[in-house]
């Protein structure tokens, strides 16, 4: 049996599965107890070749189902020690999306960018309208299948293919003309920039829809990306607060807080605060933990200039701190030591078929337990995502829903398995008893030393701070000389509260603890 805290536990790497943004990629990897998460998302990201690491980020879903980025300053063990030894899983994400694809500087990093955006259309979360769903299905057919082949391309072949999140009839026949008539000989890598061109200018680019309620009760949907701070109302667009116009982000329990200044014109600035309930105060936090870390990584001139973000205090509680890490954008961009010759891209034919299995998630689980509203998650071929019918109208169908598929709460429930990857190479094998045995052991050590700190530091602490306060304040009101005091002091109630409480509890106490010591 092994003890957490002995040198041997320190010393045992921890493994942990990845997923990467083709779901039929996983890779395995270990990180040690006090090892940081910077260290295991650059391990990843030169495994897949990438200099431009700063862009992507490992997310994980906590036991309450909560979903959290990892942080790259902080341990990786502290931040998961409520999950599972044997089934830690990250998933490998783009976690900032750049304005401009086209300004990153190796091809590579833009194929990962297309290889998000093909799954933030799967899932729901790159809505757009009827026609630009069908261009955008089609030019990935075009890059995933080649040109059209009648021999190969017979009857409706895409209805197989999980393209959209709502595949209605319409839409497979509107992609299917496209890729027919209108893409024949364009190449994998050109398909590949017309969609990047495309996806970039829609509003949901870079959004991971957050469920929250205004102040009336409405459901609304929020989203964070590089402009700034959007909220939806079904599928429209109901407000976007741009980055110049934040002047402040906080949080208060459930309530995710922002503070706007507003232009009415060039001389009156009128400054507006606005708040959002979100289902629970760990999705409040990680709402307010994204947008603060869009906003630096997205305005500040250089990581030397973010400042450290404190929100969400109470009387009773201390607040949530955050401090950045990694560079800003500008500095990713201004860099000019990327010098190599930019890798060759490997591409993976990675259209899943409907009737093929998948590593599961939660997505594939009962979602009722969040308990809030939780963000719709039918994959049902209905009309709600896309407008049954085709046109070129650039207005987005109000009546239909803004859906989004939590697919990335990955949490896997099978222990034992192998991944085989395109060149046959096994990634995953089976974790043998022993280890996972000894792996739970430290889990649970470390869990259980983590809930009873938690609990010291979140509710005891500040309760006999507090109460040590009020005592103090009382003492120094009743027992000082000093004139501004003395004047406090004369109130009628204040004496009254010295002549019936304060005196008979200074009497017992000086009987009970001071005097018996002197008899």
């Amino acid at each position: 049996m092994m003890k957490f805290g002995s040198k041997n536990s320190a010393n045992t790497p921890i493994k942990c599965t990845v997923r990467l943004l083709d779901d039929n990629q996983l890779l395995d990897s270990e990180f040690q107890i006090n090892e940081k998460g910077s260290s295991l998302i650059s391990r990843i990201c030169e495994q897949l070749d990438l200099i431009e690491k700063d862009y992507f980020g490992l997310r994980y879903v906590d036991s309450k189902r909560q979903r959290h980025w990892l942080e790259p300053s902080k341990s990786i063990f502290k931040q998961i020690r409520d999950m599972e030894a044997d089934n830690i899983l990250f998933s490998f994400r783009v976690k900032f999306y750049p304005p401009n694809p086209f300004r990153l500087k190796e091809d590579i990093t833009r194929y990962q960018i297309y290889l998000q955006l093909k799954r933030d259309l799967l899932h729901g979360r790159l809505y757009c309208n009827t026609s630009e769903a069908a261009l955008l299905g089609a030019y990935i057919l075009q890059a995933e299948l080649g040109d059209f082949n009648p021999e190969e391309h017979i009857d409706n072949y895409v209805n197989e293919l999980k393209i959209l999140l709502k595949q209605t009839l319409q839409l497979e026949e509107k992609m299917m003309d496209i890729h027919k008539n209108e893409l024949k000989g364009k190449t994998a890598a050109e398909m590949e920039t017309i969609f990047l061109k495309k996806a970039c200018i829609l509003d949901t680019y870079g959004v991971d829809p957050h469920a929250v309620k205004d102040q009336r009760g409405n459901q609304l949907y929020l989203g964070i990306n590089h402009t700034g701070i959007l909220t939806f109302q079904g599928s429209k667009k109901m407000n976007h607060f741009s980055w110049s116009q934040v002047q402040k982000i906080n949080f208060e329990g459930k309530m995710f807080i922002i503070h706007i200044i507003l232009n009415e014109d060039q001389r009156i600035k009128k400054k507006q605060t606005i708040g959002f309930k979100c289902p629970r105060g760990s999705s409040c936090r990680h709402v307010w933990k994204c947008a603060v870390e869009q906003m630096l990584f997205f305005t500040f001139p250089s990581s030397s200039d973010v400042p450290n973000v404190v929100s969400g205090g109470g009387f009773f509680s201390w607040g949530t701190k955050f401090k950045y890490s990694g560079r800003v954008e500008r500095e990713i961009l201004e860099d000019m030591t990327i010098t190599r010759e930019s890798p060759s891209v490997t591409r993976v034919g990675s259209l899943r078929r409907k009737s093929s299995s998948e590593p599961p998630t939660p997505s594939n689980l009962v979602t009722n337990q969040v308990g809030f509203n939780s963000l719709p998650r039918s994959l049902t071929n209905t009309s709600e995502e896309y407008n049954t019918s085709v046109d070129s109208s650039n207005q987005i169908d109000n009546s239909s829903v803004l859906e989004t598929l939590l697919e990335d709460q990955e949490i896997i429930t099978s222990k034992n398995f192998t991944t085989m990857v395109t060149d046959g190479t096994p990634l995953i094998q089976s974790v043998s008893n022993q280890q996972s045995g000894q792996k739970h052991l430290e889990t649970t050590a470390i869990r259980n030393s983590g809930s009873s700190l938690s609990f010291l530091r979140q509710t005891l602490l500040p309760v006999i701070f507090a109460l040590f306060m009020m005592v103090l304040i009382v003492v120094i009101i009743l027992e000082s000389d000093f004139d501004v005091i003395a004047t406090i002091r004369k109130a009628p109630e204040i004496a009254a509260f010295k002549k019936n409480y304060y005196e008979p509890s200074k009497d017992f106490l000086l009987r009970r603890f001071i005097r018996s010591k002197i008899f």
